[in-house]
């Protein structure tokens, strides 16, 4: 071997050992956590996502919703509970273990447990007949891509499931998702009631689905229809069919539900989780 290479070999090697991912944490619980109160005069409207690979937030949002969120039920769907959960208006950041993002599934995981012990949150679990929407498969069959992403390529992961919106144009770019993390993201602010998967899909996926939104999503913030004539793009329904080769279905039937027995506002606004 070339002796001037040499030097520049064992470096290579170096690097590619000393660039070994590390095991990935179990994700039970956040390390530390705040939460607080949102300010009366916040006007910055909320949401729910990794700022960084370490730092969840949470802002603005109903304890109900953080419920409805953290065990993937539609708000419909949570009943019981103190009158507080739907006045209240809380912000949480929290930091996670390791160095890895966790995934939305693990993220959720966290902040179960953390509503456990920072809310005392208890409960119990029912089934409840309601009107939901089926995710199912249009006729001529699903158009999803096959996500190429390698989650352990960046310690950010692939980039969250969030909505984009306006009056006219609502965007949800998927990267690396499955069909049940699209009916919960559904469910949790765009609709108005319960989505079940039930494509049978187990892959991930990417794509980018575009509407007009109406009057009935996201919580009526639009409350003025739009004029046809305006409307860059296609209604949610018909988008979902011809963009993504899937439906949505609205029907009425069992769904499971979740009855709050006891929650309590938090006392203790940062510390360290079951410290």
């Amino acid at each position: 071997m070339d002796a001037m290479k040499v030097p520049g070999f064992l470096l290579a090697c170096a690097l590619a050992f000393g660039q070994a991912p590390s095991a990935r944490p179990a994700f039970d619980s956040f390390e530390v956590a705040t939460i607080k109160p949102t300010p009366p005069d916040w006007t910055g409207g909320r949401y729910m996502r990794m700022q960084t690979a370490q730092q969840f937030s949470a802002k603005s949002y109903e304890f109900r919703t953080l419920v409805s969120a953290a065990f993937n039920l539609s708000p419909k769907a949570i009943s019981g509970g103190p009158s507080w959960i739907d006045s209240d208006h809380f912000d949480i950041v929290a930091k996670t273990p390791g160095q890895v993002r966790p995934t939305l599934q693990e993220q959720m995981t966290m902040l179960r447990e953390l509503l456990a012990d920072r809310f005392k949150l208890a409960f119990h679990r029912e089934r409840k007949d309601m009107p939901y929407y089926a995710l199912t498969i249009a006729s001529g069959g699903p158009k999803l891509k096959e996500s190429t992403f390698d989650p352990n390529s960046t310690p950010e992961g692939p980039p969250p499931l969030v909505f984009t919106i306006s009056r006219l144009l609502a965007r949800l770019p998927a990267r690396y998702a499955t069909m049940a993390e699209v009916a919960w993201v559904f469910q949790r602010a765009a609709l108005d009631r319960p989505v079940v998967d039930q494509t049978g899909l187990t892959g991930r996926y990417d794509f980018d689905l575009e509407w007009t939104p109406d009057e009935t999503q996201f919580n009526g913030i639009f409350n003025k229809p739009v004029n046809p004539d305006d409307a860059p793009k296609p209604g949610l329904f018909a988008a979902i069919q011809q963009q993504l080769g899937l439906r949505l279905d609205s029907v009425k039937g069992p769904v499971e539900a979740l009855v709050i027995d006891r929650a309590e506002r938090p006392t203790d606004m940062k510390r360290p989780v079951k410290s």
